[in-house]
């Protein structure tokens, strides 16, 4: 197994951006798909399907061009394994084989292969198929882009949000992790709008937004426009205090923003106001083991997803109620049976 990178002009560079992962047991043939795919993508071999699936697994490629005979692990197992792992199962896969029965392309394309070449093939016709699908999987990750951001500020929207958040609520729980969720509320947008305008209004939701999205830089951070003028922030591996340093951030960040507001009674600018949702050692459904070793009490079961939504809901309308423009937080395994804390705001 290798990797090959054929670019020879500005054009062909371009094509690179495409990951193309191409598995079979010929050295011979490894070569010659080098050669005819050289400017259309970055490329990885494998010459069987343990390194392929390892190959796959470290950084999932855009295409899979697969030997449907190999021995040991064939093309179809392989195939099967790929369909089995979340992070690839949908990776686009090409068959290549010496047969040319219908039954047996029947059966590629019905396990969910996207297209079929038999050899000996022809250099243009293996080009333009690969070609065709790397444009098709762009086209939908675009499109799968833009059902999952928020058009107006370009974050997440509140279905990938959702999603997530059961993802890493589940990860956290199993691996001992601790999670944070602020929910960041524009103070008074309503008000603003009528003073301003909605397109003033649009803009600044815009600006709070990149403000928010530029303090929140870790790979696993995630933000997200839930519905008006409100803002999520995902913290995993993020205990209370880590979540206290970066919701005082926001709220400097935002008071930085100097965005005048002239019916705010809290303030001559834009504020924010922020509840915090920990869920961490002191929590009393902090589960500290692996499932293997966890004893599930009532109080672990009853903690959920959901609760970090309606803790974080919690602790901002405490926020706003009190004086707006600070943060309060709520434990998890608190939800409507105690009263959150409220933090320190930064001076104005």
């Amino acid at each position: 197994m290798f990797e090959h990178n054929g670019a020879t002009d500005g054009a062909a560079a371009a094509d690179l951006d495409n990951s193309i992962l191409i598995v079979d047991d010929d050295p011979g043939l490894v070569q010659v798909m080098g050669q005819i795919l050289s400017e259309v993508g970055s490329l990885r071999f494998a010459t069987n399907g343990q390194d392929a699936l390892r190959l796959a697994r470290e950084s999932a490629p855009d295409l899979i061009l697969l030997d449907a005979e190999m021995p040991g692990m064939s093309g179809f197992q392989l195939f099967e394994a790929l369909r089995l792992a979340p992070e690839l199962a949908s990776v686009p896969v090409i068959f290549i084989t010496s047969h040319g029965e219908s039954d047996f392309e029947v059966s590629a394309l019905e396990m969910g292969a996207v297209d079929f070449i038999v050899k000996p093939f022809r250099a243009s016709l293996v080009r333009a198929r690969v070609r065709t699908q790397l444009r098709v999987q762009q086209m939908a990750a675009k499109l799968s882009r833009i059902a999952l951001t928020d058009s107006l500020t370009g974050v997440a929207n509140r279905r990938q949000f959702d999603e997530l958040l059961e993802r890493e609520w589940r990860r956290c729980r199993r691996g001992g992790d601790p999670l944070s969720l602020l929910l960041v509320d524009v103070d008074h947008f309503k008000l603003y709008n009528e003073l301003h305008g909605r397109a003033s209004g649009d803009a600044c939701l815009q600006r709070v937004a990149d403000a928010v999205a530029l303090l929140c830089r870790r790979p696993a951070d995630f933000v997200a426009r839930c519905g008006g003028d409100e803002l999520m922030v995902l913290l995993p591996q993020t205990d209370r205090n880590g979540a206290w340093f970066v919701a005082r951030a926001i709220l400097d960040a935002v008071a930085a923003l100097a965005i005048p507001h002239g019916k705010s009674p809290t303030h001559r600018d834009v504020t924010v106001s922020i509840g915090i949702a920990c869920y961490d050692e002191l929590s009393a459904c902090w589960v500290s083991h692996g499932p293997e070793l966890r004893r599930e009490t009532s109080t672990h079961a009853r903690c959920a997803a959901s609760d970090m939504v309606l803790a974080a809901d919690q602790a901002l309308r405490l926020s706003k109620r009190v004086r707006r423009a600070q943060a309060a937080v709520c434990d998890v395994s608190s939800v409507g049976t105690q009263e959150p804390a409220l933090a320190g705001a930064p001076a104005a």
